[in-house]
Order: C-alpha cells, then structure tokens, then sequence
C-alpha cells in the first residue's frame, strides 16, 4: 500500500466530525506535508472531507446520488461564505429543511424542528429556541449573537453560523446550490456501471499467454486487465496481443502498457468518446495509486447513454434550455429549426453568447444526423464563424444539411439566419455508435 492509500485509509477510519491538518496526518504517519496535504485534497474530491476557511478540514459523512440534494452545516458555510460563531463540532451533520424566520418568536417555532437550518437576523431570544428544538442558526446580516446561546450550541453541537448577505441573498445562494447538485445527480458517472474487480477476470504479470487462451474459453471475453499482487494496474491483453503467440510466453512481453483508463467519477458520456474515439471495448477503472477498481465495456457505456435520454430531467442546464426553444420547421425540401434569442442565452453585450451558439449548432447536427442513421453520436470537430451579433428577442432559423453519412461518420453544414440574412456558419464531424 503507497503512502497516499494509507493516509486514504487513516482518513476513512476517523469518526465523522473529526478535525484533520496536513501537520497532524504527516506527523502521525510519518509521511511529508506535501503527500497529506495532496492526499487530503482527493479525500476532498471524494467526498471524505470537507474544508471549511477559518475553520480547517472535518471528516464528513460521504453522501451518496439519493441524498446529494441535502446539505452539510460545512457546506453551506463555504456557499455563504460564513464563519463559525458557535457549535463547531456539529458541522457534519446533514440538515434536512430551510426555514426562514420572518414572523413572531412563537410563530416561528411551529415550522422549526431538529435538524433543521433557521435562517434569520440578530433576534437572539430565537437563536435559542431554535437551539432547543435542536435546529443549527444561521445569522444573515453580518450579526452576532450572545455568549449565552454561543456555549448552548457548543453543549448541544448544534452550529451557528453568521454571514454578511441579506435573507433574500442567503435563500438564493443556497437554492442555486441545491439545484446545481440536482444536475451532478443526473449525471451517470463509471462507477453507476462498473463491473466491480470481485466480478472482473483479470490476469497478473505472473501469468503466461496460456492463462488468457483458458480465460477466453471460460468466458468468451478477449480482453482482460493486468495487474500485480496489489491490484496496480500494468497494462490489458487483447486477442490480437496474443494471436501467434506461445502459450508460454509471459504476459507481460505481449500487453499493452500505459493503456487508456478512466477513474469512478469520469462521466459515462466522456468514457463513450475514448472508447469510440480509441475504438476500444473494454475501459479498466482505477483509482488515484492506479488500483484496479474494476472495468467499464462499450456495450454498458451504450445503454447507460440510451437510459439517460429516457431519464426525466429535474434540473435545466444551459443545453436544455437551448433545445427546450427548438421549434422544428422542416419541410418536405430541407430540414430546418427555429428558436427565439432569449435573456439567459446572451453575453453582457445582449448578443448571443459563442457558447448558446456552438449548443445550437450540435443541436441541429444532431438531430438530422438522427434521421438518418439511429443511434447516439459523439462530435468530434466544429468549425463554426460568428458572422453577426444576434441580439436579444431574435428569432433564429437554423438549415442544417447533411453532407456525408457513412457507417462510423457523419458530415453537416449548419447555417443560421435572421430576416432572411446569413449570421453564423458552421461545419461539424461526428462519430456515430450503433445501439
């Protein structure tokens, strides 16, 4: 085990809300500044901690895609850029509900209960019966608070935290961060579909090509992983590695070493262009000290591609909001699409911004391509000129036309007009996947 996996490990057998400093883990486990402090950053990237400015890092609880949209007292001091007054040790905990105080004392507890975050100003006779009822604070205003409800919140670890923005700012801050985390939940990364290395037949550096022929006939694969006694990855065998080839021969003199790998976390629509782009069925998973977390093939790539378009979605991205605006205009002549320049697709000039542009050029490829050969497509080029600035509250008619389709290729010029009048161009490569 490298010292990066240990202090992975250290960090994992902690207690949820334990404090954790570069200085600490290097002087426990005897290891340099600069190997905590990077292990700690993928601690981070792994959801095992969470660092907080003014504060330091904790052990976190590591949430999991069907609890994503509830947040962590940690997390919503860093989206509001707050400071800790009192409760320290319960930053951890995940809270469950926002209520916003903008009523009367006795009011207002009627909506409070444990678990919650109550959003409100410098009313301190409040900050302690929401504590009471076993909810965390937040003071929005800049304000403080006594030191009579600062050491019940201790008692309790119960967190109050006190930020500079108004209600009405907080509110909004901590909704947009939900509704970021509601896309990240939609998105299928590798590890929603790997096949775990318990279920992977994998080869070893001691093994000879004889090992790979009784694979084959085992399972009918032709692809396998290489790895060590410890799991490190070294390379993968094809069929075509070892056609010709004594059986033998040891593995290693015929894999492929450095081969393409994707970690859990790459997005599944990312791992689909390397295989396609690479031509390659089979992806090994590993993680940051190259440990063979299992494999991904293009055949569960593909459904799992296939499953996100029949997914509803609950959070909008810039793209969906681009092709929610496609009205298709076709005719029995030439394909065409029309969609109106609205606020949230311009630059601070008012002018369609590049990216809403480069969206609707993919969009309208996409589509025709679709007409013609079924099954999903990955761009690989685009050439694309900004004739004119398009303003705000224009309509646009987009004429994609389709200049090649093979079996792996597609071609298509895309045009788009106003008024008749030529504004942008553009050419745009794909390659197609057969379902």
């Amino acid at each position: 085990m490298t010292k990066h996996e240990q202090i992975l490990q250290h960090i994992r057998s902690l207690e949820i809300g334990n404090k954790i400093s570069v200085r600490h883990i290097a002087k426990v486990l005897n290891v340099s500044e600069g190997t905590a402090y990077r292990a700690i950053k993928d601690a981070e990237n792994q959801g095992l901690v969470s660092t907080i400015e003014r504060v330091g890092t904790i052990r976190i609880e590591k949430k999991q895609k069907d609890n994503i949209e509830r947040l962590t007292y940690a997390e919503v001091i860093n989206i509001v850029d707050g400071s800790v007054l009192g409760g320290r040790n319960g930053l951890y905990k995940t809270l469950n509900k926002f209520v916003i105080g903008a009523m009367k004392a006795e009011a207002m507890m009627r909506y409070v209960e444990a678990g919650n975050l109550l959003i409100v100003g410098n009313r301190e006779q409040v900050h302690k019966l929401a504590l009471e009822e076993g909810s965390g604070i937040l003071i929005t205003g800049g304000f403080d608070t006594n030191d009579e409800v600062k050491q019940l919140a201790d008692e309790l670890n119960l967190p109050i935290i006190s930020t500079t923005y108004d209600t009405f700012t907080v509110a909004t801050m901590i909704n947009r961060a939900i509704y970021d985390q509601l896309i990240k939940k939609e998105i299928i990364s590798v590890e929603d579909i790997l096949i775990s290395v318990e279920d992977t037949n994998f080869l070893t550096t001691a093994h000879t090509v004889e090992k790979w022929h009784e694979f084959n006939l085992q399972t009918g694969h032709s692809r396998y992983p290489i790895v060590d006694d410890e799991l490190k990855l070294h390379g993968i065998v094809t069929a075509k590695d070892v056609m010709g080839v004594s059986h033998f021969t040891e593995i290693e003199k015929v894999m492929t070493k450095q081969p393409i790998t994707v970690t859990s976390q790459t997005s599944v629509a990312s791992a689909a262009h390397m295989m396609v782009w690479e031509g390659i069925e089979l992806l090994p998973v590993i993680n940051s000290s190259k440990k063979l977390l299992g494999v991904i093939s293009r055949q569960d790539v593909l459904k799992a591609l296939q499953m996100i378009q029949r997914q509803p979605h609950v959070g909008d991205t810039i793209e969906d909001l681009v092709t929610r605006h496609f009205e298709d205009v076709s005719t029995a002549r030439e394909f065409g699409f029309q969609l109106e320049v609205t606020p949230q697709m311009t630059n601070h000039l008012g002018t369609i911004s590049y990216g809403v542009m480069t969206t609707i050029v993919t969009e309208a490829g996409s589509r025709v391509l679709r007409k013609y050969k079924k099954g999903d497509l990955v761009v690989e080029s685009m050439t694309l000129f900004f004739i004119k600035p398009v303003q705000i509250d224009t309509l646009i008619l987009v004429r994609p036309k389709v200049l090649e389709v093979g079996r792996k290729f597609g071609k298509v010029d895309v045009e788009l007009f106003h008024q008749d009048k030529i504004v942008g161009k553009a050419m745009l490569m794909a390659q197609l996947i057969d379902r």
